[in-house]
């Protein structure tokens, strides 16, 4: 084809969701899903999860059976990838050269995992999490007889990563830089329960220590040197350091942006009919006190498509959704509403000694957010609680007999 009313760039959660709102909302013209992958649309997070433990087939994690699309008039385009963007002639090119025009284009090409910046970052054994293909690699190596797995990175991918091969029997060392797991996104009482957590299930988690290079055999890598010397010997690493967002195309066409690129309100970019949703947009968010942020998460990317297909179908409604996400590591179920970027306070309700507990971000006395392990009635009652931005005496809000609902 040559020609789509509305060409989608991305074929995960955000993309995928584009394309479903639209026809939600009667869109009747032609769209077009172009994702890199051979694969139709599927969940992400569950790729270093459930996936990586075999405890779901790929066939699960299918957002709509692969027949649906079709069923729906959405023209899959897999395995191809936008290398370029006309927006005057609003025409794209992708890799093999071939080209297509549009009305409305919709970017949800998302991020790539952001590589090692030293030697033997491109050695066999090393890998990321962010596509089947990476956890199948990791899965055949592990079938092969990998014993011992290196993770460097201490954010969420590489905690669930870390609890997953811990459960499959592989010995396990996680390597964070600066001094605490989760220090970019939660604060340190609940950094210092998960690092217990997964002390106690046998990871070996160091901290403040830098990587110098990935070592190998010429092939194959062999462990891991910390800029002290010291070898980490390893069978397989896995890196969780971040993603780069994949906005190359909308930047040399023109559209402003630089960690991400940038939107308004109403996830347009800088660039005519050309919108922006998911990790790759970055956008002032009201739960941030207007700060310009990027949120990687599946709730933001869904949301952010529901905005733009009200916009191409003419019914325009700013983005003002609540963030929200999760995480699950052994039999813990981590719960996050709100942002708790530049909090100055925090209450911690419940005891994490019973692995039930919350954590209740403040800043200038307001609530903001709440991280949530294994108290799922705290995070539905504290939801409220962030959207008001409730200011509420942090005494009372340690009180575990008090509900939240009724403060």
């Amino acid at each position: 084809m040559d020609h789509a009313d509305v060409i989608i760039v991305g074929a995960g959660h955000g993309g995928a969701a584009a394309a479903l709102a639209l026809r939600q909302q009667g869109f009747a013209g032609s769209i077009a899903l172009i994702g890199r992958e051979q694969e139709a649309p599927y969940e992400r997070p569950p790729l270093s999860k459930e996936y990586l433990a075999r405890e779901k087939s790929f066939d699960r994690l299918y957002i709509r059976p692969p027949s649906f699309w079709p069923d729906k008039d959405i023209d899959l385009l897999l395995g191809r990838e936008v290398t370029a963007l006309d927006p005057a002639e609003k025409r794209v090119t992708l890799g093999d050269g071939a080209t297509m025009t549009y009305r409305h284009l919709v970017w949800a090409a998302g991020g790539d995992a952001r590589r090692l910046a030293c030697a033997g970052g491109d050695l066999a054994g090393v890998h990321s999490v962010r596509t089947r293909a990476d956890v199948d690699r990791m899965i055949r190596e592990i079938d092969a007889g990998a014993t011992r797995a290196v993770i460097i990175g201490g954010g969420y991918i590489g905690l669930e990563a870390a609890a997953v091969l811990r459960k499959l029997g592989l010995e396990v060392v996680l390597l964070e830089m600066l001094d605490r797991v989760l220090a970019r996104v939660a604060g340190e009482s609940l950094s210092r329960f998960y690092e217990q957590e997964h002390r106690d299930h046998g990871v070996d988690i160091r901290l403040e220590v830098a990587v110098d290079c990935i070592e190998g055999d010429g092939e194959k890598l062999t462990g891991v040197r910390m800029s002290d010397g010291t070898i980490v010997p390893a069978d397989m690493v896995i890196v969780g350091i971040g993603i780069v967002p994949a906005i190359g195309p909308l930047i040399r066409a023109g559209a402003t942006g630089a960690n991400g690129v940038d939107v308004d309100e109403f996830c347009h970019t800088s660039l005519p009919d050309v919108y922006a949703i998911g990790d790759c947009a970055a956008h002032a968010n009201r739960f941030a006190d207007g700060a310009v942020i990027r949120l990687e998460s599946v709730q933001n990317a869904n949301d952010m498509a529901a905005i733009v297909a009200k916009a191409i179908c003419g019914e325009e409604a700013p983005y003002s959704a609540t963030p929200w996400f999760w995480s699950n590591q052994y039999d813990l179920k981590l719960q996050t509403v709100g942002l708790s970027i530049d909090h100055d306070d925090t209450v911690v309700r419940g005891d994490p000694a019973n692995r039930s507990f919350s954590v209740i971000y403040l800043k200038n006395g307001r609530v903001i957010a709440l991280d949530c392990v294994n108290k799922m009635k705290d995070y539905v009652q504290g939801r409220k609680l962030v959207e008001r931005g409730a200011v509420i005496a942090p005494a009372v809000l340690a009180d575990n007999a008090v509900m939240l609902k009724e403060m």
